[in-house]
């Protein structure tokens, strides 16, 4: 076995917790091994006939409030997002109005437990780099019992990045903070034992988490879906989707052929030759929505039984140190997933969901589309495509100039409702009263900014 002491000093003295450091000393030990984590599509099965949520749920469940007692709430919310020129946590966006994504995800918890009378627990799992912005805005909820770090904080941890050819801890003195990174969101389970979060919960009655992602608005804790996993008495459930041709570069749930075990098979984990199969989308038809359901008491066991680490495979990014910096030292990141553990768990299952539920804000036009007419804020606080819509969702195309989430400020927002796609190339602005209705496109091929008149765009394509 490789020389792990430098790693283990360097995070004892950053406090780092020893559930934290033992599973960073797993992944280590794989990469030294080499490991690579293929899955050959001869070892797997596709999955089929799963249950599906509309079987046994609906908008008009009741919830058992006996249940939400025993359930907590997890957001994760980690993500900074840089790809849309944010340096602060992407769940600050506004997102309808005023309300933020944290805006919209506190009133949802606020909600049930005024409708229920349940005291509904919630978690938001921050990274180092969004827990002092995202506190200081829950602070706006301190009388509703929904601030600070020891009510609602679960913290990422952080682990040391390694040196590509030394494969120690990297020095980087221009930045000693660059020297780490965080672990993935496969970091939950070591979070949640490390922290002291799991037995709080355990001690307080909390059988059931629900855990998704700050950015998916879709994600919300469903009546039905809460009373099936109860009543299933699954150790873990995954909600997946139908795979799309825009998802069939993302991983997919699949059967291990030995034993039957449900996994997810990433593209990493996927050789060469392997590959037309992998994307595939009518023989593995399901992906992960990275919103999932766990016993929280058979995670214990299992935990203990594991030496304190879930046996989660370990994903290898190749950075460098600065990544503004090309020239910068070489690293590795060793990261985890948290749907991984499904294969972890004996008896996990999955289930099914609309893509209602998987609406998650990666780009900027994500971001425009919610913040119109087509979608709606419910009474409840779920954000939903307008009744008007009947399920169909909109498509929007944003060129360049609009990657970044600065340049949707004073863009202005047309009415939406009616329409199929948005076409939009160039700079442009929309004057009050713009209502789009089935395909259009705006294009101004000038440098110049061109407004675009109120008034009904119908399939077309406009040239300012």
């Amino acid at each position: 076995m490789s020389d792990f002491s430098p790693f283990r000093e360097k995070m004892e003295s950053a406090a780092v917790t020893e559930a934290a450091i033992r599973a960073f000393e797993r992944n280590y030990q794989s990469l030294m091994r080499k490991e690579s984590g293929m899955i050959p599509e001869e070892s797997i099965t596709p999955c089929d006939a799963l249950p599906q949520l509309t079987d046994f749920s609906s908008d008009t469940a009741a919830y058992d409030p006996a249940l939400l007692a025993q359930t907590v709430v997890i957001k994760l919310n980690g993500g900074l997002g840089t790809s849309m020129g944010l340096q602060k946590a992407k769940s600050l966006l506004p997102v309808k109005g005023e309300s933020t994504f944290l805006d919209i995800i506190a009133n949802q918890i606020l909600h049930l437990r005024k409708e229920t009378g349940a005291n509904v627990r919630f978690l938001l799992m921050n990274s180092f780099s969004t827990s002092c912005d995202t506190l200081e805005h829950m602070e706006a909820y301190s009388d509703q019992d929904l601030s600070g770090a020891d009510k609602v904080e679960l913290m990422q941890n952080q682990i040391p990045k390694i040196d590509a050819e030394t494969l120690k801890p990297v020095i980087w003195a221009k930045n000693e903070s660059s020297e780490w990174c965080p672990p993935g969101h496969g970091d939950l389970y070591a979070a949640l034992s490390g922290s002291g979060w799991l037995d709080a919960l355990l001690a307080e009655g909390i059988k059931y988490a629900f855990v998704s992602n700050s950015d998916n608005l879709g994600a919300v804790l469903d009546a039905g879906l809460l009373e099936y996993f109860a009543s299933t008495d699954k150790p873990f459930l995954m909600e997946v989707t139908e795979r799309t041709e825009a998802d069939k570069k993302g991983g997919h749930l699949a059967m291990r052929v030995e034993d039957g075990q449900l996994l997810l098979r990433e593209v990493a984990q996927c050789a060469e030759e392997d590959i037309d199969e992998f994307q595939n989308i009518k023989k593995h038809r399901y992906f992960n929505t990275n919103s999932l359901w766990i016993r929280l008491d058979i995670l214990k066991d299992l935990l203990d039984k594991e030496d304190g680490v879930l046996p989660l495979p370990m994903i290898q990014n190749k950075k460098t140190v600065d990544p503004r910096d090309s020239e910068s030292t070489k690293v590795y990141q060793l990261e985890t997933a948290m749907g991984a553990a499904i294969e972890s768990f004996n008896g996990s299952a999955a289930v099914c969901v609309p893509r209602s539920r998987f609406a998650p804000v990666k780009t900027t036009a994500d971001l425009f589309a919610i913040r119109t007419d087509a979608y709606v804020e419910e009474s409840d606080g779920r954000i939903n495509l307008s009744p008007h819509r009947n399920g169909s969702p909109l498509i929007i195309v944003l060129s360049d100039e609009y990657k970044l989430v600065d340049s949707l400020e004073g863009l202005g927002i047309p009415s939406l409702i009616e329409a199929n796609k948005l076409t939009i190339s160039g700079p442009v602005r929309f004057s009050d009263g713009v209502k789009v209705v089935g395909d259009v496109s705006f294009t101004n091929k000038s440098k110049e900014t061109k407004w675009i008149a109120g008034g009904t765009y119908q399939d077309e394509k406009i040239e300012l």
